[in-house]
């Protein structure tokens, strides 16, 4: 008898004895950053956003110096504008003031003031002279004058009212 313990005994050697087990991988090993989807996962790199920054900086100088020249543009468009129409208005007003100082010269023409005197008031020109004497003296002889001047006038008034 030979098989006293628990164990199997084999009587054909080692030939059929379980081999040992080998320290196995996993069949796919794990990499990190690498693979078609790694750019995807990694994100935008910064050198992509630093040429990104200055690429929207660029633009947005552009167009700020863009909008500054139109409205630079419009403001000098509209200043010319009031210009032309200060132009006009100064040139209308001149002819307006030459035209006025033509018919101010016509009507304050003096004969023309006479002949209206004479037609139409039934006026004559005066043949009398008057003198004035700025003394004391003549201060009271002008005061003396203007009084008889007075009386004359009233009774020239008086002959004309009636006659009519």
């Amino acid at each position: 008898m030979g098989m006293m313990g628990s164990e199997a005994y084999s009587y054909y050697g080692n030939a059929y004895e379980r081999p040992r087990e080998v320290e196995r991988h996993a069949p796919f090993e794990v990499v990190r950053g690498g693979g078609l989807d790694a750019r995807v996962r990694s994100g935008v790199s910064a050198a992509f956003w630093t040429r990104f920054k200055l690429f929207v900086a660029c633009a947005l100088a552009f167009a700020a110096i863009g909008i500054c020249r139109v409205a630079l543009t419009a403001a000098t468009v509209s200043n010319l504008t009031q210009a032309n129409a200060l132009e006009e208005k100064i040139s209308t007003s001149a002819s307006a003031n030459s035209d006025l100082k033509i018919e101010r010269s016509v009507l304050s023409s003096s004969s023309r003031i006479n002949a209206i005197a004479t037609q139409n008031y039934g006026m004559v020109p005066s043949t009398d002279t008057e003198s004035m004497d700025a003394s004391a003296k003549g201060a009271d002889a002008s005061a003396k004058a203007t009084s008889d001047d007075a009386q004359q006038a009233s009774a020239k008034d008086a002959q004309s009212s009636d006659v009519r």
